[in-house]
């Protein structure tokens, strides 16, 4: 993966706008590594092969990044991406970074089924 380029993950996030895809979207504060600590409160959200049809999609931001995909009935939204990547089989992989290098945050869009 490499660092975001606006303007590269922009024209990936419109080359999918008005086909069905299927979305990865996960987050995570550390919630496999929470039993370390019984102090601190974990929390993630995962959802995989969601098949949507976004509008219009959007990334903004200075860095760390926000991405929002327009549906016809609402919004799918990701904040806190630093890196992306298109792979060898046509989908766009976005991720986030903490400081300590850990995935925080993964938004990931393809023509075909997560495996």
């Amino acid at each position: 993966m490499e660092k975001i380029n606006l303007l590269q993950v922009q024209q990936h996030i419109n080359d999918f706008a008005g086909e069905s895809v299927y979305i990865h979207l996960e987050t995570t504060n550390g919630a496999y590594a929470a039993h370390n600590n019984e102090s601190f409160f974990s929390a993630g959200a995962y959802i995989r092969n969601a098949q949507v049809c976004y509008e219009h999609g959007k990334i903004v931001g200075d860095g760390p990044y926000r991405v929002g995909l327009k549906l016809p009935i609402g919004w799918i939204y990701a904040e806190g991406l630093t890196h992306f990547e298109l792979d060898e089989l046509g989908r766009l992989l976005l991720a986030g970074h903490g400081y300590d290098g850990k995935l925080a945050v993964a938004l990931e869009i393809s023509k075909t089924p997560f495996e």
